[in-house]
């Protein structure tokens, strides 16, 4: 891997995250990402530095059930130092037997709610970013799920945004909700729903939350594309630590650029196209562990190849033959045929990727917005949330 020295930066004085008996001593978390932070990625992440690494959500229901790839999902490497879950869920009951599950059968070592998602599909069901404006039951979820969680000492924090839209925000609210539930920490996404990925994350939103709850952890996400971005969300914001989704799409690297930032190392990563390309080649190998199918390894590996080769110089038709390998001999030999020499291209390779979308009115249940409360018909049907949501 190549390495680079860029202006020295002073050391942050940031203690480690401490989430209950955890404690995290570079203060960064992995965001949890469909179809990505599966255990290749989450072991490609660790190899490179310190952190959090939390896996891909699963819904509660589906937990409870038992379906196969929700006990995938929530597999682990014997090495991973903290099994970290994140449920998804819309009724009380069943988020608390899910957690009752994962505590009861020594499945995880830190539990972490998702009011985040932002997928029409969720919100239309009154799920994921849509659910903190109903507060009584946004109450009832975090308080059950910190009760079963206590129960066996795994703590139990939240990610969330900013609320539905500039006019319905919901995050000061629901962080004092979730902070006097007893939960470990709160992440903050700095954007609303209606925003989905678009536009520039309101870092303010995140200060402000962090004033507000000046007795428990708080921790930031949205545009953390390196390692500089990171110490100036601290620097800005106040927080306890970052949450990194996007920005390590292509990049596993990206860790060993925070810590290195965060301990104040002017050591950054700059790899060349081999050095990209035998990562590409590392990932593929470690799906195929993970799904002991090298068919379905291959398939899930082409969406991260155009995040990995971001601003490197490949010709289209190597490209599109990358799109479509189907081996890991296709693969090797595929990815020979690149310049494998090539530099590092700078500036390119950097900055946003992944599906930022466009912003979009929410997709709500009937009558969402006129009352922060549930009514009689929204409760009937928000039990049907978990229903249509991938994750197990």
């Amino acid at each position: 891997m190549t390495v680079t020295a860029t202006p020295p930066a002073p050391k942050l004085e940031l203690p480690p995250l401490k989430l209950g008996n955890i404690t995290v001593d570079t203060p960064v978390i992995l965001a949890p990402m469909a179809g990505i932070t599966n255990s290749a990625f989450r072991r490609l992440c660790r190899e490179y530095g310190g952190g959090l690494y939390v896996a891909e959500m699963v819904t509660s229901r589906a937990l409870v059930e038992r379906t196969p790839e929700s006990l995938r999902i929530i597999s682990h490497d014997d090495d991973e130092k903290v099994r970290s879950v994140q449920l998804y869920g819309v009724d009380p009951v069943t988020v608390g037997q899910a957690v009752r599950m994962l505590v009861d059968e020594d499945r995880a070592d830190h539990i972490d709610l998702n009011f985040g998602c932002p997928v029409p599909k969720v919100t239309r069901r009154g799920g994921g970013s849509a659910l903190p404006w109903k507060i009584d039951l946004f109450t009832s979820i975090v308080q059950t799920a910190v009760k079963e969680a206590s129960k066996g000492n795994v703590p139990l924090t939240i990610k969330m945004r900013k609320g539905i839209d500039d006019e319905h925000l919901t995050y000061l609210d629901a962080g004092r909700i979730a902070r006097d539930s007893g939960v470990a920490a709160v992440a903050l996404h700095g954007r609303t729903a209606a925003q989905f990925y678009s536009g520039q994350a309101d870092w303010s939103a995140i200060a402000r939350l962090r004033e507000t709850l000046p007795d428990i952890p708080v921790l930031g996400n949205g545009d953390i594309w390196s390692a500089e971005d990171a110490v100036r969300m601290v620097q800005e914001t106040g927080v306890d630590g970052v949450v990194v989704g996007r920005g390590c799409q292509g990049r596993p690297w990206l860790f060993g650029d925070l810590m290195a930032a965060f301990e104040g190392s002017d050591v950054r990563h700059r790899p060349d196209v081999r050095k990209v390309a035998d990562s590409v080649y590392r990932h593929a190998e470690l799906m195929v562990e993970t799904f002991g199918d090298e068919g379905k390894a291959l398939r899930e590996i082409r969406k991260h190849i155009a995040w990995y080769f971001k601003g490197y110089v490949v010709g289209g038709e190597l490209r599109t033959k990358l799109a479509l390998v189907t081996s890991l001999e296709v693969l090797r030999e595929t990815l020979n045929q690149l310049d494998l020499d090539s530099p590092y291209p700078g500036v390119d390779a950097e900055g946003p990727r992944g599906r930022a979308g466009s912003p979009k009115k929410p997709a709500l249940p009937k009558d969402w917005l006129e009352s922060r409360a549930l009514n009689d018909a929204q409760s009937k049907d928000i039990s049907a949330a978990e229903l249509d949501v991938s994750g197990g």
